[in-house]
């Protein structure tokens, strides 16, 4: 804890309530006296560097290379990526990584270098080690994506974590992007990110850097070519970052920076090279398959705030039903809680929870419960006295267990780094199944205190297991929502084998789509904030992060009905599509805001309904192949500068671009096209790219286009799925893909393939088999036959 953490404790007092507050106060400086005695002082330190090369033993995908001061071992994989870590570091124990380190690829071999250094050479790219110890990552025509410093670590003279500085250097007409969800992106420009999960507050928006999902993780597109990089250490730092700039006639490049600086933890990096798709694949076998949700997840969820009760939540369904909205999932907030208990419902206001659930799954919607880690340290409590008498709950350093402060007072947390304690926490999930809930919802699972004030609740002395290895909190912070999300995935799996598990976190690390998605926590509700909403899902996705979406309208303020309005049509082409109620009856639901924003809203309600078929579609694809639903237009062209930096737009798949409205009092909006022929889905007009068009953009509706040749799978009339084919340029031909899925349960669909193509004066559609072509069997609609070709 320091000193910022005292100060947004002190505001706490008067935003939160006297009481509440006071508590909130005196556990921060319960914190802080308990990393007084827990943390060793950081007093001197010795700066060190790896000093001169002296040795190299080459050895399987790679070898060693001893310095005098440090040693570097670097490894290729069997997937193409490339590992190295320094002072003996290795790829595992690791969070990040799903099961065991990939095999090394037998054919990379040490070989020397120039000037005196040596080099690995791979399929996908060459690593080259200076005789200093600075690291390349070239081509494998010899071009420099990367080039990584030789780094220096601040060693305690009297022991401890040493903390370490990594400099790097990317070409300067480089772009950097992800770095987890940060409201200040996609594209991160100049600026200091902090490595350290926060809770935003009541609302962040886009100038502020705190964000809930923070990982290592940069992707990196220039002209040379595209490279991800991850830095493997769950402990707090700081990523500066500087874009270059090109000179000008004879005037010199100056390469963009990267200043990455840790407070501790092993310095080793992976880092993938090749073509976007490519690198996300590879990204992917290394962290693991995003998880597949049920089908009733990709649809219409709503969140209610506050108390409320069990006739309250029949109320806003019966809201959507009589004005024939459709919804698929309402989510239950910490109100339906008993206040001094954990999983547990509120009998009184909920006394027949079971049987709503029931009813609305008949009606095709599913309930969802917030969980929070907090347990409330009350004797009497069922859940509490169970993981007392297992002795699951995370410590002081000094031996007791550690508490804080959270919204039902004082409260214990269970230690998720500990393999058994994840398998008794997934099994307290039965009482929520029991009750009917089909989903969960993790929340404050930094873990913080208190939702308004971001600082950690426990202290960074506090210790935990970190999988028998052992440690303090300053390791297992970043990493705590992450085991949580896998104790909640795994125990949904034992207790209901047939079902794919729903866990949405609002926390995370790298590798938390293994595990569910996220959600972007409290957005300001303010045109910023819409802006910020579409960075975090496009920051997460290119980190391997698919799933994931808004809160509709944000929090906090006063949002007007054309910021709710552009925000529902966002959040409609948004792998998440949750909207948020207010505190008070009747309110946050479409209807409340009037007549025509009503009408908007069933626009956007119908079309996501519509597309569900393509986003099931979608969600199998990024399992099998780790490409982001949410896509950047440069995404099967980061050559093309105009596209890398348009932040306002872009693909869902690769059937569809979206160009959604971020500002107030628009009706028109300039759209930048990728190269080919693109229609607007509402008036079938085709416009040509590459170009800059400028668009009509009513209220009721944001310019979105599908690309010629597409074939989008889509829900017709009768509930089935249909194919919408948009017309291919004439001499071109174009295609799509299906995945036809049960809704939920196991079974890998197998992947329908259709091609698109003009014979003679008509479009013909045929899916392609392993040995043959023939019809398709579903419906077929062709639009964008007309032609009516756009004015430039």
């Amino acid at each position: 804890m320091d000193g910022r953490d005292l100060v947004r404790s002190v505001k706490s007092v008067g935003s939160a309530g006297a009481a509440q507050g006071l508590r909130t106060v005196r556990a921060a400086w319960r914190r802080r006296r308990a990393d007084a005695a827990g943390l060793p002082p950081r007093g001197a330190e010795r700066a060190r560097v790896p000093g001169q090369m002296r040795e190299v033993v080459p050895g399987p995908g790679g070898g060693v290379v001893r310095f005098s001061r440090s040693e570097l071992r670097v490894l290729v994989a069997v997937n193409g990526a490339v590992f190295w870590g320094w002072d003996g570091a290795g790829p595992e124990p690791s969070y990040a990584l799903t099961g065991r380190c990939p095999e090394p690829d037998p054919r990379a071999v040490l070989e020397p270098d120039k000037d005196g250094g040596w080099r690995v050479v791979a399929e996908r790219a060459t690593v080259a080690v200076s005789r200093h110890g600075a690291i390349e990552v070239r081509t494998p025509g010899g071009v420099v994506l990367r080039r990584e410093l030789p780094p220096r670590w601040w060693e305690p003279v009297g022991g401890g974590a040493a903390r370490w500085t990594q400099r790097s250097e990317v070409a300067a007409d480089a772009r950097f992007f992800g770095l987890g969800g940060r409201a200040a992106g996609p594209r991160l420009r100049k600026g200091t990110y902090r490595l350290w999960n926060t809770a935003s507050g009541p609302a962040h928006s886009h100038r502020e850097d705190p964000s809930s999902v923070t990982m290592p993780v940069q992707l990196v597109v220039a002209d040379a070519g595209t490279h991800l990089v991850f830095h493997d250490s769950s402990w707090d730092g700081t990523v500066a970052l500087r874009e270059g700039e090109e000179g000008s006639g004879s005037g010199h490049d100056r390469p963009g920076r990267s200043v990455l600086r840790m407070d501790g933890g092993p310095l080793r990096c992976w880092v993938t090279v090749g073509t976007p798709a490519r690198v996300l694949l590879a990204w992917a076998s290394l962290t693991g398959a995003s998880a597949l949700p049920p089908a009733w997840a990709l649809g219409h969820h709503h969140v209610r705030s506050g108390l409320g009760d069990e006739q309250e939540v029949r109320r806003i369904v019966a809201g959507y039903q009589e004005r024939d909205l459709p919804l698929d999932a309402v989510h239950l907030d910490m109100g339906h809680l008993d206040a001094h208990q954990v999983f547990t419902v509120d009998e009184e206001r909920f006394p027949k929870l079971s049987v709503l659930a029931e009813e609305l799954r008949r009606d095709g919607i599913r309930l969802v419960s917030v969980v929070g880690p907090a347990v409330p340290a009350a004797s009497g409590n069922a859940v509490y006295d169970s993981g007392s008498s297992e002795d699951v709950f995370v410590r002081d350093a000094s031996g007791p267990v550690a508490r804080g402060v959270a919204w039902p007072g004082d409260v214990v947390f269970p230690d998720f780094t500990r393999a058994r304690v994840r398998e008794w926490w997934g099994g307290l999930y039965e009482e929520r199944l029991g009750r009917g809930f089909a989903g969960f919802w993790h929340d404050r699972d930094e873990p913080t205190s208190l939702a308004a004030f971001g600082e950690s609740t426990l202290a960074r002395s506090a210790r935990h297991s970190l999988e028998g290895g052992g440690g303090d909190h300053r390791e297992a912070h970043n990493v705590y929502a992450l085991c949580m999300a896998r104790a909640g995935y795994e125990g949904l799996r034992s207790l209901a084998p047939e079902e794919r598990p729903f866990i949405l976190s609002r926390s995370g690390w790298a590798g938390m789509q293994r595990y569910g998605g996220t959600w972007s926590g409290e957005v300001a509700a303010d045109w910023p904030g819409l802006r910020a909403s579409l960075a975090l899902v496009m920051g997460l996705g290119l980190c391997g992060v698919p799933y994931s979406g808004p809160d509709v309208g944000g929090a906090g303020g006063s949002r007007s009905p054309e910021l709710y309005v552009r925000w529902l049509q966002l959040a409609a082409y948004l792998p998440l599509f949750r909207t948020r109620g207010g505190s008070r009856a009747g309110s946050g639901e479409p209807w409340a805001l009037g007549a025509e924003v009503l009408e908007h809203a069933r626009v956007a309600l119908v079309e996501r309904r519509r597309l569900m078929p393509y986003f099931v579609t979608l969600a199998h694809l990024a399992r099998r192949t780790g490409a982001p639903y949410v896509r950047p237009l440069w995404w099967s062209a980061p050559e093309e500068r105009a596209l890398r930096d348009c932040e306002d737009a872009f693909l869902l798949g690769d059937c569809l671009l979206v160009a959604p409205v971020l500002d107030p009092g628009a009706d028109r909006r300039a759209v930048q096209l990728p190269r080919g022929r693109w229609y607007d889905m509402v008036t079938e007009r085709a416009y040509e790219g590459p170009a800059q068009v400028l668009v009509d953009a009513p209220l009721g509706r944001i310019p979105v286009f599908a690309r010629a040749g597409a074939v989008l799978p889509v829900r017709g009339e009768g509930g089935g799925t249909e194919l919408e084919v948009w017309a291919p340029a004439r001499g071109r031909t174009g295609g799509g893909l299906v995945v036809p899925d049960a809704g939920d349960g196991w079974v890998e669909p197998e992947i329908e393939r259709y091609v698109s193509r003009w014979e003679a004066r008509r479009v013909v559609v045929e899916r392609e088999g392993e040995d043959s072509v023939s019809e398709p069997s579903r419906p077929v609609r062709v639009r964008g036959l007309e032609e009516r070709s756009a004015q430039m």
